[in-house]
């Protein structure tokens, strides 16, 4: 049994951890004995856990932080694994020299307050704390702490209104301008299915023959190219199939009679016969005609909202649009596009009268006059 007891002048808890090893844990000197009852009840309460371990044991914050990365690796697509990886190496300077049972939910709010101060955005403050809130999740599933201390801590939050990445949508003016300054017919050919699918950059860049079905008018999404390497789509809805209109069927089929083979049999293929370069698309080809028509510069996601945007503006129903877009549901499909739906819509109203009344209102003016003298009749 676990108790406490003077030695050489001072406290010591004398107890047995879970492997039922005997062990001395010292406290500082000049602690009281009220103080080491309070380490004689944390260290039971790690013992009944089983996260006690001894202090040369411990690790650092540091150490933590590099084997949570090293587990992460092969889970994780490349671009998302070198963001963690970036906020472990470059943001928590202040937390790795202490060892990760000395991180507390005060430690953590002072590395918030002090961020802040040093004028980090709002919104990369909050992606640094998902990444630190895995770190410590991971040192409980390890059994270094008892709790995550980032549940409790007090969340950043910001001073006024928040600026977030504006969306840009296209005119259809606009769309057919920018279509005709892009003078390499691959390149048109891709913009265009990027501005009538709303595909992402990753998913149009995978596009291999076998994925059109000419059919049934669609193209089926089945993978994503990023970052020079292939991956899944990011989510099950994600695989999908887009619908095509006449116009996008033509315009593929054109540029089947011209598109250079490729062993991978890929719609859009570089010279090699591989998937494109990002960098090459958007300076060789997606900037410049940008510039030539006056538009500004966009993002290449844009011409996803573009597309968005324009279904939303033609009344298409939300739940479509979330099937087309690839959205896990249609709340996130709103929380992207609220914005563009209209506040008022006297179009819908009227087709609701025209449903329920027919062509205008005298008809329920009518049914409610024989309402009336039939119930006068039946009393």
């Amino acid at each position: 049994m676990a108790c406490i007891k003077r030695k050489r002048g001072r406290w010591v808890v004398d107890f047995y951890d879970q492997n039922g090893k005997r062990r001395e844990k010292w406290t500082p000197k000049g602690a009281n004995k009220t103080q080491a009852k309070k380490l004689l009840r944390e260290i039971e309460e790690q013992v009944y856990k089983g996260t006690f371990m001894p202090d040369l044991n411990i690790p650092l914050f540091s150490e933590v932080a590099q084997k949570w990365i090293e587990y992460k690796k092969p889970n994780l697509r490349a671009s998302t694994w070198s963001v963690y990886e970036g906020h472990s190496r470059n943001h928590f300077h202040d937390l790795d020299p202490l060892k990760i049972n000395r991180i507390n939910t005060a430690t953590i709010e002072k590395f918030i307050t002090d961020k802040q101060n040093s004028g980090m955005h709002i919104l990369t403050l909050r992606k640094i704390l998902v990444t630190l809130g895995q770190i410590m999740a991971y040192a409980v599933r390890h059994r270094y702490i008892d709790y995550n201390p980032l549940r409790d801590a007090e969340r950043p939050r910001g001073q006024g209104a928040e600026k977030s990445k504006k969306i840009r949508i296209l005119t259809p003016i606009e769309i057919n301008a920018f279509l005709n300054a892009v003078e390499d017919r691959k390149y048109r050919t891709l913009f265009k299915v990027s501005i009538f699918t709303g595909a992402r950059q990753g998913e149009v860049f995978g596009l291999k023959w076998s994925d059109i079905e000419w059919q049934n008018k669609q193209i089926h999404i089945q993978r994503t190219f990023n970052n020079q390497a292939w991956y899944q789509p990011k989510s099950e809805t994600s695989i999908r199939r887009i619908d095509l209109g006449p116009f996008m069927i033509a315009e593929l089929k054109a540029w089947q009679k011209v598109c250079p083979t490729s062993n991978l049999d890929l719609i859009f293929p570089n010279e090699a016969g591989q998937a494109i370069n990002h960098n090459n698309m958007v300076n060789r080809h997606f900037n410049p005609a940008l510039k030539k028509v006056g538009i500004g510069k966009i993002r290449f996601h844009d011409l996803r909202h573009t597309y968005a945007s324009l279904l939303i503006e033609q009344g298409e129903n939300v739940k479509y649009i979330q099937s087309q877009l690839g959205h896990s549901s249609p709340t996130v499909t709103l929380n992207v596009y609220a914005h563009l739906m209209k506040p008022a819509n006297q179009e819908s109203a009227c087709r609701l009268e025209n449903t329920i009344l027919g062509t205008n209102g005298d008809q329920m003016e009518t049914f409610t006059k024989k309402e009336v003298r039939a119930l006068a009749v039946t009393s």
